[in-house]
């Protein structure tokens, strides 16, 4: 019998079209394997669908995906035993590109439940071989007929489709690779693609086999016996987390999970099992890991699947910038993807995902305060960085943590806002009624003033995270008479002077005397000299930078963009003199100018040492000069 050979041309809209596709379809030409295997996943979860429906009575028997590759002969095969198609059909499929199988199932199917479950589109997606291929072959047999039926392609808009034989149902795609491709010749590089890409779709996927050592009893002198047991290599997990039900579900799953997706990472603190199904389809897990301050090397680990296809790790259009810094899987089919899958675009739909997702992790976190508040204080810190960050860019977040985000102080006590403007709103007030929020960036290096502040009674918390400027910013927006004052700035002498009401033991000239002396020592123009009337305990000398200035430096160092202009200003700052103290009358009254001045800029030195400020030169000139004094 003579066979029947067809020849004819793939139908496409623009004659130069196709090798737009071959070349340029994909960004990464490793995604050919993705939607190879994707379509294949389909055509199985097709047949399966419509054995479930009664439109399929045949066995399904073993409907595994295998993954080959012959580097002799330079091909990649995907096989798959799922519905296969007639020749009529792949004329209609694959040279009418884009046109979907999937689409006209799902039409045909839509009343009845579970028909949108279908993968793929097998349209574009298929020509994405042809970035690596030579030539292209499909095998396919399908599950209504006996015959099978072969297509040929080498890349042109020409094909060849004659009659062939496969002793059952399914398709066979088979890349003839090209020479400046043969790097996916490669049992290591295919693997490598497969894990990444196809590690949870929910057919197994086979792709090659492996050894396993087993027990096989005990020989003659009663010692254990091994053998060498062959089977296929299954490179994914069907089953994943995310798609089961969350009551199923034990804290060792969600855990077990966590070290399948980062083997080397610390345990997570707690997790959300997010499932929707209106308005939209949504699924997956986030795990909120520890980052404390360190959080931009954390960035891009939450992977986004399409119905268990990986899709990308960059999802910055669907998740919130502020929760980037969680870990875990998203998986939707309602975000749309460009004709590539890989780059997310904005629209209405993932506008809503990313709101809901905001709304359910501020929905959590409230939960865990309300339920176990001091479990939630001593988990504070490795979570603070994702409420700060969400309450700065997020109004509606911000408003939703307003109930549990907290403040610590330095005795590590945690309040809420309102908690504590109520906590200080008796004692730190200032004239015009604002509470004044004093707080510490460095607890050491200002333990000096910490005590201070605490044995005038004042409270003093600790805002030193990396986002705690902006932080602070955003809380004195929102806070009706609210400020934030760094505990070293002149802000605590101004809440002690208000207080007690200090009068300096110096008359005016020797104040003006003693003004004169330190501007002398001190040389600088970029210090302002004040002498000012603070209690005799206090320090005999204060260097203050104003809170604005300061904070608009250290915004400048995290957040660039407006502020990036206050890190070239040059830093100015105010010392104060304290008057009433004993060091002070010791300087004027030495016995000549040049003692004063030598005393002046001791005590001066003092100052910039306990602020970390005395460098080079400087450091070492106090340190003789210490020495000298100590020894006269």
């Amino acid at each position: 019998m003579t066979e029947t050979v067809e020849k004819g041309s793939i139908s496409i809209n623009t004659e130069n079209i196709f090798p737009i596709i071959k070349k340029f379809l994909y960004s990464d030409h490793e995604i050919f394997l993705r939607e190879l295997v994707s379509n294949a996943v389909d055509a199985t979860q097709k047949l399966k669908k419509l054995s479930s429906l009664g439109e399929f009575n045949g066995e399904l028997g073993d409907l595994k995906i295998e993954v080959s590759f012959d580097k002799k002969k330079k091909t990649i095969t995907v096989s798959d035993r799922g519905l296969g198609m007639t020749a009529e059909e792949i004329k209609k499929y694959i040279n009418q590109i884009a046109f979907s199988g999937a689409t006209e199932f799902i039409e045909k199917f839509k009343d009845k439940a579970d028909a949108k479950d279908i993968i793929g589109k097998f349209g574009l997606g298929f020509y994405s071989s042809f970035m690596v291929s030579d030539e292209v072959e499909v095998l396919s047999r399908s599950h209504t007929s006996d015959t099978a039926a072969r297509w040929t392609c080498d890349g042109s808009t020409e094909y060849t489709l004659t009659a062939d034989k496969r002793d059952s149902r399914g398709t066979d795609v088979i890349l003839h690779i090209n020479k400046d491709s043969e790097e996916f010749l490669d049992e290591w590089r295919l693997k490598g693609i497969l894990e990444k890409y196809c590690k949870f779709l929910p057919v197994e996927i086979k792709f090659g086999t492996k050894e396993d050592r087993v027990d096989d009893g005990v020989d003659k002198d009663n010692k254990p016996k091994y053998k060498t047991v062959t089977s296929d290599r299954i490179i994914n997990n069907p089953a994943p987390l995310w798609a089961k039900s969350p009551s199923d579900l034990a804290d060792e799953n969600y855990l077990a999970f966590y070290r399948e997706l980062y083997p080397i990472a610390e345990p997570p603190l707690f997790w959300i099992h997010l499932n929707v199904d209106y308005p939209f389809t949504l699924s997956g897990i986030l795990y909120f890991p520890k980052v404390k301050n360190d959080f931009e090397l954390n960035r891009n680990k939450i992977q986004l699947y399409s119905r268990q296809v990986f899709i990308t790790d960059e999802v910055k259009d669907v998740v919130p910038d502020f929760l980037m810094l969680l870990h875990g899987v998203l998986d939707s089919p309602d975000i749309p993807l460009n004709v590539s899958r890989s780059y997310l675009q904005s629209d209405s739909n993932v506008k809503k995902i990313s709101q809901h997702i905001t709304k359910k992790v501020a929905d959590k976190l409230h939960e865990m305060f309300r339920k176990d508040r001091a479990d939630f204080e001593k988990k504070w810190d490795d979570i603070s960085i994702f409420v700060k960050y969400g309450m700065i860019s997020d109004e509606k977040f911000y408003d939703r943590a307003r109930e549990f985000a907290l403040l610590k102080n330095t005795q590590d006590k945690c309040f809420t806002t309102e908690e504590y403007r109520t906590t200080i709103k008796d004692l730190q007030t200032d004239k015009d009624g604002h509470l004044i929020h004093l707080y510490t960036n460095d607890p050491g290096k200002q333990h000096g003033f910490v005590e201070a502040a605490n044995r005038k009674a004042y409270d003093v918390l600790v805002l030193n995270g990396v986002l705690d400027s902006h932080f602070i910013n955003t809380l004195e927006q929102k806070l009706e008479k609210s400020q934030f004052r760094r505990v070293d700035s002149d802000t605590l002498d101004k809440l002690i002077a208000k207080e007690e009401k200090i009068e300096s033991v110096l008359s005016q000239a020797d104040q003006d005397k003693l003004k004169g002396i330190f501007e002398k020592a001190i040389n600088n123009p970029s210090m302002t000299v004040n002498v000012d009337s603070h209690p005799p305990d206090h320090l005999p000398v204060t260097i203050t930078m104003s809170e604005w200035s300061r904070r608009m430096k250290e915004m400048a160092k995290t957040g660039g963009g407006m502020y990036g202009f206050m890190g070239s200003m040059p830093d100015q700052y105010a010392v104060s003199v304290n008057s009433n103290h004993t060091a002070s009358q010791k300087i004027l009254a030495a016995a000549d100018e040049k003692r004063q001045v030598e005393l002046a800029k001791q005590v001066y030195d003092l100052a910039l040492l306990s602020q970390d400020m005395l460098t080079g030169a400087d450091l070492t000139n106090f340190i003789r000069r210490s020495v000298d004094i100590v020894t006269q």
